[in-house]
């Protein structure tokens, strides 16, 4: 597809054109600016983002990254009243973390896509530890039509410094309504409250095979549980009946212990480093329930004989690196595949965020499943890695999960199950 370098701009042809954020690293939020003749927003509702999702009757919307989908803002120039000359996007670190810049995002990219047109990539230059929101692109008016330019300009300021120089009230708290003069017929209205930078919780989602989605956490929320449950129902009825053992494994990395690697989080490695380390005790399982009161500030609630469902609950994220989540299938169950037993993990932070990673392969002979990867590391919170990836045929050998957060399969201590 066409790039377009630092300065470089390209025609924008009618209708829609939707940009998709696409980052390497720590996750970078999207939002647009809609900019007057004067370089300044007309109102605090030109700024469109994740709590502010639509401006002009919809000629300017952002969307949410689903699991399946990037985050974009797509944008129709040719509905945008005659007052607005420019629409510019933005990438910012999340606002709740002022210590998170864009040192660990390694490539921040938008590709713009129109129908008719081929779509076009800009890729922002190298930014700064100080940065914490660079301006990406613009739209802008160019005679009778649109055009569209690659800005790739840092800010150090984060997205609330950036929305203020173009005009917007970010404060926390409203400003006081001025004192007026008594008048018994009048009554003072209150001024808008500005817009909030807070970012809201995820809801209901179902990520899709190899994708992630972050999860925005006050690290120093003692109070803040993250619940994941392993959820299976036994499959056909002739295994219902029979039942199906699974147990849910969390192989975990403390934040002391935690790095970063030059593969990411999640990535699956053969290196034979496992075994030869004698790798295995970080891990919770129904051997090793765990704890919520000290290290590692993981519990799993009990062991399932039958189709339902194992819980760990995880606590004090500050103390998390890395934590694994695995199913094992024990001897009793056959050869059945995970999906034929309905496996599937949830993750839900209490706070509105419930996230389902289910199987999508139907494979046979495979003991052990290494599903999901939550990684603490992440500076604004929590990544959440779909993994899914399979021991060898017939291979009881648990999996191990590595200092850098990358996973070895086959290559941890072989535990047998036996029915009980």
């Amino acid at each position: 597809m066409p790039e377009l370098l630092k300065g470089g701009n390209t025609v924008v042809g009618a209708g829609a054109v939707s940009v998709e954020l696409r980052a390497v690293g720590d996750q970078v939020d999207l939002s647009a600016l809609l900019v007057g003749e004067d370089g300044r927003v007309r109102g605090d509702g030109d700024l469109v983002f994740y709590n502010q999702p639509s401006a002009e009757a919809d000629a300017v919307r952002h969307f949410v990254a689903d699991g399946s989908s990037p985050e974009r803002v797509v944008v129709d120039p040719g509905r945008l009243p005659a007052d607005v000359q420019r629409v510019v996007l933005v990438g910012s670190c999340d606002p709740d973390n002022p210590a998170r810049t864009f040192r660990d995002v390694k490539d921040i990219a938008v590709v713009a896509q129109q129908a008719g047109n081929e779509d076009v990539v800009f890729r922002a230059p190298a930014l700064t530890d100080g940065e914490r929101a660079v301006q990406l692109l613009e739209f802008y008016r160019r005679g009778d039509g649109w055009k569209l330019r690659a800005i790739g300009q840092g800010y150090a300021e984060g997205l609330a410094g950036l929305a203020t120089d173009f005009g917007i009230d970010v404060s926390e708290e409203a400003p006081e309504a001025p004192e007026v003069a008594e008048v018994p017929a009048s009554v003072p209205v209150a001024a808008p409250a500005p817009p909030n930078l807070t970012k809201p919780p995820l809801g209901k989602i179902s990520l899709d095979k190899g994708s992630q989605v972050s999860l925005s956490l006050d690290k120093q929320d003692r109070e803040l549980v993250v619940t994941v449950a392993l959820e299976w129902d036994g499959g056909s009825d002739q295994r219902r009946k029979r039942g199906a053992d699974l147990d849910l494994y969390a192989l975990f990395v403390p934040a002391a212990k935690a790095q970063r690697g030059a593969q990411a989080p999640g990535t699956i490695v053969k290196t034979g480093r496992g075994e030869k380390k004698g790798k295995g005790d970080d891990v919770v399982y129904y051997k090793n329930l765990g704890s919520l009161q000290q290290a590692p500030y993981i519990q799993l609630d009990g062991d399932a004989r039958v189709p339902g469902r194992e819980t760990i609950r995880i606590v004090r994220p500050e103390e998390q690196g890395y934590v694994l989540l695995c199913a094992y299938s024990a001897v009793s169950n056959g050869f059945g595949s995970f999906k034929s037993f309905g496996a599937q993990v949830v993750v839900d932070d209490g706070r509105g965020s419930n996230v389902t990673v289910p199987l999508y392969e139907n494979t046979k002979t495979r003991y052990w499943v290494a599903i999901a990867l939550v990684d603490f590391t992440a500076a604004d919170g929590a990544a959440i890695h779909h993994v899914e990836a399979y021991s060898g045929r017939m291979n009881e050998r648990r999996p191990v999960l590595h200092p850098d957060g990358t996973i070895e399969m086959n290559a941890g201590p072989v535990e047998f199950k036996r029915p009980t």
